[in-house]
């Protein structure tokens, strides 16, 4: 069909995109942009002028049909080389341009750079000086103006510019203004003027000698018609203004639609090609968010070289979601670039906690009075939110501090009570029945001061600084000040209201803060307000009022000298929520956007109340499972939702926001398929002849790579000739199928042929026109090409090729295929199948991953091999992602066998065609497809041998998803079991029929389902008797467990046998069976014989535990019973070897338990226990028996616990040698116990002495040498573990230990041989006046010691009336007669030899005759020196550590007399003597 005929409706449509993504050029119209678009008009007629032909032959002297195939060619060539040669001459007119244009701008560069190096010429100072002033002006809106002004000076004056007294920023409206300076002469450019442009302008020129001032007035005129349309929602401002460049940009790949988490940091990057590129000259780049222009800060970091243009977002927040644009100024206007970013919230603390509220702003600053506002987070399957907490930091700290104490339900809270002067920052947490999100990103600071000061500040020539009060201006002192004004409401909500007022003016200057009052409706009664700080700012949060009530308020100006009268009380103010959430948005509407993404349309909500923006979600059909959208309020009712899967289907719903929290959702959208939007499809390729009669041609093409989203309907082929120039349709009507026959041909001729595909959205562009084909008649006995080469099944190393048998087989039927391969860019191809195939397809294998191949295929009959097909496409060896297997399996419920396939990504044209041996299943009888979604199934209806083969198939529009599947034999048979038990369904069994002895002894038999249904029946068969539920057997079931069971109550021999158990349950039955017959009957009927009598035993008093054993940590044997069902006249007994125990406490059988304590056990303790529990309702016995394996345990558990207790070894030293002792809770010497010495175990000898006591066990080592130098070690075994200490016998331990046991033994020997009094003396002696008294004693020492008697410390010397004797060195007295009353007092004897000796005392008192024998005082009955105790065992210490000194030994105690002596005047013994007392030895002996 030819272009010119085409019908309208047929015609490409052009494609509005929807996507925020989009790259956009704004040029200015100018001379050079005219010059150059006059160059392009050049340039395109040129190329149309190359598209006809040069020269058209006479008819006279056209070609004969058998010269034109040379005549062809010689025209291509030379036409080839002149396009070639226009081209050139084109290519090399640009590049002189900017070659010029190059060297242009360098010069300009060296230029300004060599001017700043170049010193500055002396000159003499002057201040600034405008040689022209500004001039006014009066312009119509819409059109430009242009302020100039000329000034000298020096040094050189900076010029400012100003309106309106304020400075005017160029980059804070970016086109707006424009600030030029070309040698002196100032400029100021404002575009595009509007009728906010009028006012004052002003250009201040400073240098260090002064500054001067000049001003105009611009005034701007608004001509009568419609007003100025305002931009598109979404797009940055629209520029008034162009800056003009020297350089062109080239946007090349640029950032696209992005997705970020809370939390991540992330960098948008575009790449450009920079003309010409300067190092110090990079192209001016400007960064937007939706319509505010951005600047470097923490949050943001901007970079431009090398190419690139970076935007860096350190920390994302939700904050940081919106549509980035990037704009760069060219020499032609600029270019921009736009894509959205997404921010979704990240994983919350609390799982169910609410996103982090977002865009958090503070206004209404004052000396302690801030307002901060926030957006609220998007809910989806969240709980709603609560309430917001508030955080303040004041900068310089790291301290948050909460502000409010209770949440606050409203998206904005007044904070009062701040520093004046101090800078803060604030957060914000949203609250939820989870918990509570993660804070928001922190405000910009803000200091807490008044917005208007009450001082004003006047500049004299920049110089000096005058500082005036506003009072003194006003010429007034004020004292007391007067009340403030204007006392309102400025924010009502239902927590709480703020007032404003206006300070009183005049004010003083003394500080100010004021008080509140309230009254409750119309009444005068005035209360005031406790604000818990000072008020000194004109505003104030009221928290505290009770809901439903009206209240008015007033205020009063305090100050140090006094409070002002009230202000005019503010009329009745109530608490309320004067708006409330907005309602629901109206109608949403989705379409078709890309492959990805949708557009969402909505109608705005009928009752906005101050909308901030909307949240859109989304949800595939069937989940209900809703995702948001977007994670920041979009302020416009149409939106772009990005990161949809393709193929599947989504509905969608809308929500309004605003300050009190998200409004209702909107109604779900309709169900919208994700899919690209409808277009025209792309041009077909590939055009190939196939045949040829010599009249008609067969021809055919290659499908579009893009069909538009919809079905192509029709092909529409155009023919002409090679020498014409005009394209003629085929046929009428257009082609279904891409193999088209051609007829009504001219043989002879060359004709080139060009194909358009239409679908519903209309007619796609035209294919290329293919190359001439000769109209000749093939009469070539090989056969034709095959066509149509496509790839499916692409894999890593394999792939299958198909192709279609060739139309024009040749002299015989096709026989088979050859197959060659090259990779992509090599023109050597290699023959794949040696031996020609009788398919049309082929597995390739052995590719190599990422490589690319290409193919082409030979058609073979019995001439031999035919032409080859065209060279097919490029194809890559590798898996696409996502690409999945078939699968084959049984259908659980109807018991089908199927092959299932899900392919990656489907579109709604998508049609999973299902083959065998690659070839279209046409038999309906034996497979069913069905497809749902991403997934097909293919059926089989009959399976059965003739169903093995190879299955592949393939999805149409899916990107080339494809897979195939071998059946097999032994699959097939697998899966045939599987179907059969699933369409015959046995009732499957968890257990087999069992049996169990219960107590009573009773027997239950049970087998348990892995499912039964209500409807479940079954019966119990013994010895092929049926069971009922009579007496003596109980029948039940439980559905929930699917345990049916049977229980005999009277297990007896006659219950011998087979038991089955038939089930019926629907469909589906079982059967299970269990013999209980010789011994395994008899197993089962002692067990119930015991539980029977077990149960006899339990219904009087019984032990519930029998006797056992345990060791406490002091490593006290415990034997233990817990006993049941007893009363109070319950008795209980312990016994040993039929022997009672009789215990101090009595065990009490109503607590439950009772123990028997075994101290210090040991073999002695080996025996049978026995503990008897009874009273009038029968008796219960256990007996244990401890001896054997009983006793090994135990001593192994009283062995873990000691061990575990043990003290590291200690050395004690002794006369006899070193002892090595380890103390611990408990020893005896059935404990495994071993001693080392260097790893070698050491056996008790006469050398070394192993014992030990109940406290600690020892190793004596006897007269020690050298050789028992070294590490010495003892291990406790307790069954399972050793515990081990240690200890080190060498170097100087060695040393200072052999020192210490030389001394000690030394001691020892001198304790043994010193002279001593072995006995014969009383304490006490009392005698009458005038007999004779006789002190003898037994004394012992070696040698022989001396002698020496003392009366009251005074030594006694042999006379007549005291005679001392000493006899055969044994036996000492003294004999004293004739006793008087002088001779009363305290006598000692003192026994010494040269290693030492004692002192005895003794007290004689002497009375009258005829007096009483006097009784013997406290104190007179003792001696002077009392005996020592003996010495108390050693505990275990703490931390103990080896000692290295030996204690002093304990010396014996003495024999104390038998009777009583008469009471004596003498003192008692306790009294000081200069005699040495008793037992205390004397290294040497007393001289005399």
């Amino acid at each position: 069909m030819p272009t010119k005929a085409m019908p309208f409706h047929q015609q490409k449509q052009k494609q509005v995109s929807q996507g925020y993504q989009s790259t956009k050029h704004v040029h200015q119209i100018q001379s050079r942009t005219s010059s150059s678009k006059s160059v392009k008009k050049e340039q395109v007629e040129t190329t149309q002028a190359m598209a006809q032909p040069a020269y058209k032959l006479p008819a006279f002297r056209e070609r004969q049909p058998e010269g034109m195939q040379e005549y062809q060619r010689m025209a291509s060539h030379f036409g080839r080389d002149l396009t070639t040669l226009q081209h050139e001459l084109h290519r090399m007119k640009v590049a002189t341009q900017e070659q010029v244009e190059n060297i242009e701008i360098t010069r300009e560069v060296r230029e300004r750079m060599s001017v700043q190096r170049r010193d500055a010429p002396t000159e003499i100072p002057k201040g600034p000086d405008f040689l022209v002033g500004l001039r006014s002006h009066t312009v119509w809106e819409k059109t430009p103006v242009k302020l100039l002004c000329t000034v000298s000076g020096y040094p050189t004056p900076i010029v400012k510019w100003y309106k309106n007294d304020a400075v005017i920023d160029p980059l804070s409206v970016p086109g707006k203004y424009k600030i030029e300076n070309k040698y002196g002469v100032h400029g100021l450019i404002i575009s595009r003027c509007s009728v906010a442009d009028s006012g004052v302008y002003s250009a201040v020129a400073i240098n260090s000698q002064g500054k001067v001032v000049s001003r105009a007035t611009v005034c701007v005129r608004r001509a009568t018609g419609p007003g100025e349309i305002s931009h598109l929602p979404g797009q940055v401002p629209l520029l008034s203004g162009i800056r003009r460049s020297k350089l062109e940009v080239f946007l090349l790949d640029s950032f696209g639609v992005t997705f970020g988490t809370e939390g991540e940091s992330l960098t948008l990057v575009a790449n450009m090609v920079v003309v010409p590129d300067l190092p110090n000259l990079p192209p001016e780049v400007m960064w937007y968010r939706d319509d505010t222009l951005l600047k470097p800060s923490r949050w943001v970091e901007m970079s431009v070289g090398g190419g690139t243009a970076k935007l860096s977002l350190p920390h994302l927040n939700k904050d940081d979601e919106g549509l980035y644009t990037l704009r760069i100024w060219t020499k032609d206007g600029t270019t921009e670039h736009s894509a959205y970013l997404f921010v979704k919230d990240a994983a919350p603390t609390v799982k169910g906690a609410p996103g982090a509220p977002m865009d958090v702003t503070v206004s209404d600053a004052n000396k302690d009075y801030i307002l901060v506002s926030w957006k609220p987070p998007n809910l989806t399957s969240e709980s709603p939110i609560t309430g917001y907490f508030v955080d303040r930091r004041k900068s310089g700290t790291s301290d948050w501090v909460q502000c409010n104490p209770t949440p606050v339900k409203v998206c904005k809270f007044p904070v009062q009570g701040l520093t004046e002067g101090a800078s803060y920052h604030f957060r914000v947490r949203a609250v939820n029945s989870a918990g509570i999100s993660l804070p928001s990103r922190m405000s910009t600071g803000v200091t807490a001061a008044d917005e208007e000061s009450d001082v004003q500040v006047i500049k004299i020539e920049g110089k000096y600084d005058i500082v005036v009060q506003k009072e003194e201006l006003q010429g007034v002192c004020v004292t007391l000040t007067g009340p403030p004004t204007d006392v309102h409401a400025s924010e009502i909500n239902q927590t709480y209201i703020v007032l404003s007022w206006n300070p009183p003016s005049p004010r003083g200057q003394a500080a100010l803060w004021y008080l509140i009052e309230k009254s409750l409706g119309d009444s005068n009664f005035w209360q005031r307000l406790d604000t818990g700080v000072q008020v000194r700012s004109p505003r104030c949060p009221i928290f505290d009022l009770e809901d439903k009530k009206a209240y008015r308020f007033r205020v009063i100006s305090v100050n140090k000298h006094g409070p002002s009268e009230p202000s005019e009380p503010t009329a009745l103010l109530q608490k309320a929520d004067p708006y409330g959430v907005p309602s629901a948005p109206g109608q949403v509407l989705a379409s078709r956007n890309t492959k990805t993404s949708a557009f969402v349309h909505w109608e705005p909500p009928k009752n906005p109340n101050n909308l901030m923006g909307y949240y859109v979600d989304c949800s595939v059909v069937g989940s209900k499972i809703w995702t948001p959208c977007n994670h920041r309020p979009y302020k416009h009712t149409r939106f772009v939702v990005h990161g949809l899967t393709p193929g599947d289907t989504y509905i969608f719903r809308v929500q309004a926001v605003n300050a009190y929290g998200l409004g209702e959702e909107s109604l779900e959208s309709a169900p919208l398929f994700i899919d690209a939007a409808l277009t025209a499809p792309s041009a077909p390729y590939g055009i190939s002849l196939l045949s040829c009669d010599g009249s008609s041609m067969t021809v055919a093409w290659k499908r579009p790579k893009r069909t538009g989203g919809s079905r192509i309907t029709s092909y529409y082929l155009d023919k002409r000739e090679v020498e014409s120039v005009n394209w003629k349709e085929v046929s009428s009507s257009p082609a279904t199928k891409r193999v088209f026959k051609v007829e009504n041909l001219t043989a002879g001729l060359f004709y080139e042929f060009k194909v358009q595909a239409a679908n519903l959205a209309g007619v796609g562009l035209p294919s290329e026109p293919s190359r001439p084909f000769a109209c000749e008649a093939w009469t070539m006995p090989q056969p034709g090409p095959a066509y149509d080469l496509s790839f499916w099944e692409v894999r890593d190393d394999s792939l299958l090729l198909q192709w279609k048998a060739p139309v024009y087989s040749g002299a015989s039927p096709v026989t088979g295929y050859i197959v060659e391969m090259a990779q992509k860019g090599s023109p050597d191809f290699v023959v794949v199948n040696t031996e020609a195939v009788n398919r049309c397809y082929l597995k390739v294998t052995g590719l190599e991953t990422g490589t690319s191949y290409v193919f082409k295929v030979y058609a073979v009959n019995v001439s031999g091999k035919g032409k080859a097909s065209d060279v097919s496409e490029a194809v890559c060896a590798k898996t696409l992602p996502g690409t999945k297997e078939i699968v084959s399996g049984v259908d659980e419920q109807t018991g089908d066998i199927f092959l299932s396939f899900e392919a990656p990504e489907v579109s709604a044209l998508s049609e999973f065609i299902w083959s065998k041996s690659y070839k279209d299943i046409t038999d309906s009888n034996r497979v069913a497809v069905s497809t749902v979604g991403r997934c097909s199934r293919l059926t089989l209806l009959k399976p059965e041998k003739e169903d093995l083969g190879i299955y592949s198939v393939a999805v149409t529009e899916a990107g080339g998803a494809s897979a195939s599947h071998t059946l097999t034999e032994e699959e097939l048979k697998k899966m045939l079991e599987l179907s059969y038990n699933i369409r015959n369904p046995i009732v499957p069994l968890k257990t087999e029929l069992n049996y169990e002895i219960l107590e009573k002894g009773h027997v239950r038999f049970w087998v348990q389902a892995q499912k039964i249904s209500s409807a479940v029946s079954y019966r119990f068969i013994v010895n092929d008797k049926e069971v009922t539920g009579a007496e003596g057997h109980k029948i039940s079931h439980d559905v929930s467990t699917g345990i049916i069971q049977m229980t005999v109550e009277h297990f007896t021999r006659a219950n011998e046998g087979t038991y089955t158990l038939q089930i019926h349950d629907g469909k589906a039955k079982s059967q299970s069976s269990l013999v209980l017959i010789g011994d395994v009957f008899k197993v089962a009927l002692k067990e119930a014989e015991f539980q029977r009598k077990e149960h006899i035993r339990k219904q009087g008093p019984h032990f519930s535990e029998y006797l056992t054993f345990h060791v406490d940590d002091d490593c006290t044997v415990m034997l233990v019973c817990k006993l049941a069902n007893v009363k109070k006249d319950t008795t209980f007994h312990w016994f040993k070897e039929d022997e009672e125990i009789i215990l101090d406490v009595s065990p009490n059988p109503m607590s439950g338990s009772c123990a028997l304590p075994i101290p210090l056990f040991s073999r002695k303790d080996q025996g049978i226990y026995k503990a008897v529990l009874g009273d009038d309702r029968g008796k219960d016995t256990s007996v244990y028996d401890i001896s054997g394996q009983v006793f090994e345990e135990i001593i192994n558990a009283i062995a873990r616990i000691a061990g575990s207790s043990a003290s590291d070894l200690m050395m004690q030293c002794t006369p006899e040698g070193i002892r090595l002792q380890c103390y611990m809770k408990y020893y005896t010497e059935e404990m495994k116990t071993s001693w080392f010495h260097k790893e070698s175990k050491i056996a008790s000898s006469e050398k070394m002495r192993i014992g030990g006591t109940s406290e600690m066990a020892w190793m004596q080592i006897c007269e020690p040498t050298d050789r028992e130098k070294g590490h010495y070690s003892i291990e406790i075994h307790d069954g399972k573990n050793a515990h081990t200490r240690t200890f080190d016998l060498s170097g100087q331990a060695y040393t200072e230990a052999y020192a210490e046991f030389q001394r000690l033994k030394a001691a020892a020997f001198a304790e043994k041989n010193r002279g001593r009094v072995v006995g014969g003396l009383p304490d006490v002696v009392t005698i009458m006046e005038y007999k004779t008294l006789s002190l003898t004693c037994t004394v012992w020492g070696d040698p022989k010691p001396e002698v020496t008697w003392f009366k009251n410390e005074q030594e006694v010397v042999s006379d007549d009336h005291n005679q001392i004797s000493f006899e055969s060195g044994k036996f000492a007295s003294l004999t004293i007669k004739c006793v008087t009353v002088d001779d009363s007092g305290k006598y000692s004897i003192n026994v010494r030899n040269k290693y030492g000796g004692e002192f005895v005392e003794i007290t004689v008192s002497v009375y009258k005759q005829g007096e009483e024998i006097p009784e013997p005082k406290l104190g007179q009955t003792s001696r002077t020196s009392a005996a020592p105790k003996p010495a108390a065992p050693p505990s275990k210490p703490q931390t103990p550590t080896p000692s290295m000194k030996s204690p002093t030994p304990t010396p014996p105690q003495s024999v104390k007399s038998p009777t009583p002596t008469p009471k004596s005047p003498t003192p008692p013994r306790s009294t000081k003597s200069p005699t040495p007392p008793r037992f205390m030895r004397s290294p040497t002996p007393t001289k005399k």
